[in-house]
Order: structure tokens, then C-alpha cells, then sequence
């Protein structure tokens, strides 16, 4: 039986994946490791934890790395743990350095010194496509294009995924990277974009936009995320780099004005306020490879997403730090 590692799994995506992981590959044992900051919270994992190994603790403690993968003969990682907020990256870059750059080479290393060079245990690096940087009105990331990041956040992610890779050249380790586009759906923190301001409308206080509000995101819906995620981990390719988009594109205002819509809102609640420093204008992605080599698409539907999304919230207030 297989014993999978999963970094970060008490966050966004990572519990998603871990729900997706115990619904659909039985014959794996999932060992979780978390940190618990604030975007942690084991409330995400309440419906399997009964079904998974949970520890708490840091990526960056590196004998605890090797006694987690000798403990519990690990023969495969899937790392989500990271610092994710560009906001909070610009007011304090040095921690997403230390969580996503050091993090994730303490894991690289631990796991080369434990199987050694040439294994064919997988480690899936999960990343995101901000690494390339900025678009204009035209084009695609692919997993050729440069990488150009922007802000702390994103620059701290192209660094591991430039690790990540290294090791799979050097030292001959079986690792994939992945980048995704903007991904929503339950337990998304609500400091990120459609939660917050789910909860701002939600309270009839402002929603506060960035700029004139016309960046661009790619939207991708976890679970569709989560699918990819698991065909990669089983099926992709030693040292390839896939991206995973949902060619869904959506200016923020839009985002925001959908969601006052859906909660009978009025959109006099707008506001804009001064744009973020270093604020990319379009991301979107290609997801040309991943279908090609491993057969994925996005099966979701933006329009039902959403729809999901906002219901999810209101039956969950307390993700939005709102008594229901």
C-alpha cells in the first residue's frame, strides 16, 4: 500500500485534495502535515480525519521531515504547504521566503537523503501560474513560458519550483511540478478575493476593489483542480511541469458585481481603493500538455461553481468569521 505525504492539507486546496484523495483512491494511506497558521484550520479535515494521520508541524524542521518519512515509510509527497497571500507577502516577504523557498527544499533534500537519488517515489511540487508574471490582453502561460514573478509571494514560489526541478536533474528524483490558475470553492480562507467578498456583501459593508478592478484571473473550481492534481501525481512524466487552468477567464469587477448579484445586493456597495503594489494584470493559462499527456479538462462550469461556492459559504458562515 501506498503511504502519501500531504503537506499543508488543514488549508484551501490541500483539504480539498485530501476529501478528493479519501473518496477516490481507497488503497492509500495519507499522512497530513500542517503547520496551523492562520490559513490552516483543521475544521477542513473534520469529515476524514478519522481516515488520515495528522501531525502537526513545521516543513522547515528537517529532522521531523525525516522522522515523518522513516516513521511512516513515506514513498510519496504532495506539498501544498505555503504562504499564499501577495498582500500579506509585500508587508512581510521574509516569511514567504522561509515557508515556500527553505520549506521546500528541507523536504527535498529530507527526501533525497531517505530514498535516495534515482527513486521513483513521486514528489508533486504544487505551485501557481503567478510565477510567469503578467499578460497583456492576449496570449497563454505555458509551461515554457519565462519565469517573471512580481511580488514576494510569487517570486518565492518560482524559486521552489526551480528547486524542485533541479533535484529532479541533479539527483535524478521523480518530481513533477504543477502551476494552476485562481482556484475557489469550499474552505477558501476569506482574506482571498470571491470569499472576502462574499463576507463584505454579505454584511452590507463595502467591497473594497483594487485599482478600476479590470485585472484578469483564470478561475478553476477545486475539485477540478484536485482531479488534476491526482493524474498527475499517478501518471505525469519524471521532471515535467504542467499547468492547470480552467480557460475561464473573469475581470475582478466582474467577480464582484456577480456576487452582489447572487446575494441581491446592491452594486452601489463598490468601492475602489489605491491598486496593490506590483499588481499583475492577467493571468491565464494553457492547459494544452495536461490534456494532451493526461487526459484532464475542467468539467466544471463557472456559472455552477459559483453557484456552489456562495451557497457553501452561507451554510458555513463561520469561514467568513461571520455568525450565522
Amino acid at each position: 500500500m501506498e503511504n502519501i505525504l500531504v503537506t499543508g492539507a488543514a488549508g484551501f486546496i490541500g483539504s480539498n485534495f485530501v476529501e478528493y484523495m479519501i473518496n477516490h483512491e481507497k488503497e492509500k494511506n495519507i499522512v497530513v502535515l500542517d503547520k496551523l497558521t492562520y490559513a490552516g484550520n483543521l475544521q477542513n479535515l473534520k469529515k476524514v480525519m478519522d481516515k488520515i494521520t495528522f501531525i502537526k508541524g513545521d516543513i522547515c524542521d528537517f529532522e521531523l521531515i525525516k522522522e515523518i518519512l522513516n516513521k511512516y515509510k513515506i514513498n510519496g509527497i504532495i506539498h501544498f504547504a505555503a504562504e499564499s497571500h501577495v498582500d500579506n507577502s509585500i508587508k512581510n516577504p521574509f516569511v514567504f521566503t522561509q515557508t515556500n523557498v527553505i520549506g521546500t527544499h528541507v523536504l527535498l533534500e529530507a527526501t533525497r537523503q531517505i530514498w535516495g537519488e534515482g527513486s521513483e517515489n513521486k514528489f508533486l511540487h504544487i505551485s501557481t501560474d503567478e510565477v510567469y508574471g503578467t499578460l497583456g490582453e492576449e496570449g497563454y502561460f505555458t509551461e515554457q513560458s519565462p519565469i517573471k514573478p512580481n511580488s514576494p509571494y510569487s517570486a518565492s514560489k518560482a524559486s521552489s519550483d526551480l528547486i524542485a526541478l533541479a533535484y529532479a536533474e541533479t539527483y535524478h528524483m521523480n518530481v513533477n511540478v504543477t502551476n494552476c490558475s485562481n482556484n475557489y470553492g469550499p474552505y477558501q480562507h476569506n482574506e482571498k478575493l470571491i470569499p472576502h467578498m462574499i463576507k463584505l456583501a454579505m454584511q452590507n459593508k463595502q467591497l473594497t476593489v483594487y485599482g478600476n478592478g479590470k485585472n484578469i484571473r483564470d478561475w478553476l473550481y477545486v475539485e477540478d483542480h484536485c482531479e488534476a492534481i491526482n493524474l498527475v501525481y499517478n501518471k505525469g512524466k519524471r521532471k515535467e511541469r504542467y499547468n492547470i487552468g480552467g480557460h475561464n477567464e473573469k475581470r475582478n469587477l466582474e467577480i464582484v458585481k456577480l456576487i452582489l448579484k447572487k446575494l441581491d445586493k446592491t452594486e452601489e456597495l463598490i468601492s475602489f481603493v489605491e491598486d496593490r503594489k506590483g499588481h499583475d494584470y492577467r493571468y491565464a493559462i494553457d492547459p494544452t500538455k495536461i490534456k494532451n499527456e493526461l487526459g484532464w479538462e475542467p468539467k466544471t462550469k463557472f456559472e455552477q461553481g459559483i453557484e456552489n461556492t456562495i451557497e457553501w459559504y452561507l451554510q458555513n458562515p463561520g469561514y467568513l468569521e461571520i455568525d450565522k
